[in-house]
């Protein structure tokens, strides 16, 4: 299936409040001990959307080292024809990664006390799928495959290229946070991009899912 074909979140479901499925990020990182709604017009995204359509075996580049933090600037997803502003988050009063604000849709929200990109372990940047009136900044994400690159400007000067390796959509029903915030493979620099997915549930105000890129540091740049 290509990606014209793929099902995305459809747009027109602007939340009065924070409709993320992730509701357990403070939670689970204390238990480590670490550190008006509209109808929307298309289908939502469900399912493994990085196993739809693609070669059993993808070649992947091997990791690189990870480099040292550094706050994100930018975040470039060429495929998809994404430059869009990245601005620091943190944690609202129900353990969430705050969003960026709504009248920014433009924007992706970078969890400013977790990892920056290109460091070890895992960055988590979240992004709005739509408003009431035209899709936002993560409209196409569930849409990446295994192999597609993501990119970095960050405040030194560096541009930390990352390579998609997995695309799931957890439902908020049994959600693992660890699926969706842990490292994949310990020591290495990894990226989350996050966003709503599912359907709407009109009794909750929130999405019923949430689509999770992961993806990990195999390049630099200027």
């Amino acid at each position: 299936m290509s990606r014209q074909d793929r099902p995305t979140v459809g747009p027109g479901r602007l939340v009065t409040g924070t409709a993320w499925v992730v509701l357990l990020l403070g939670l689970w990182l204390w238990g480590r001990e670490a550190t008006d709604v509209r109808e929307g017009i298309s289908r939502p995204a469900t399912g493994d959307m990085a196993a739809a359509g693609r070669p059993p075996d993808v070649p992947l580049p091997p990791a690189l080292e990870p480099l040292g933090a550094a706050a994100p600037q930018r975040l470039d997803i060429p495929g998809l024809g994404i430059r869009a502003p990245v601005v620091a988050r943190g944690l609202d009063a129900k353990g969430a990664i705050e969003p960026p604000p709504f009248d920014r849709p433009g924007s992706v929200g970078w969890y400013a006390a977790g990892v920056a990109p290109g460091a070890a372990g895992t960055a988590l940047m979240v992004g709005h799928v739509d408003t009431e009136t035209r899709p936002a900044v993560f409209y196409e994400v569930s849409t990446l495959e295994p192999g597609e690159t993501i990119r970095v400007l960050r405040d030194d000067g560096e541009r930390a290229e990352f390579t998609v390796d997995d695309v799931q959509v957890l439902t908020r029903d049994g959600f693992d946070a660890q699926q969706a915030y842990g490292p994949r493979t310990t020591g290495r620099a990894e990226l989350r991009l996050i966003t709503c997915g599912g359907t709407f549930d009109r009794a909750t105000g929130t999405y019923t899912a949430n689509v999770v890129v992961s993806a990990y540091l195999t390049g630099t740049g200027s």
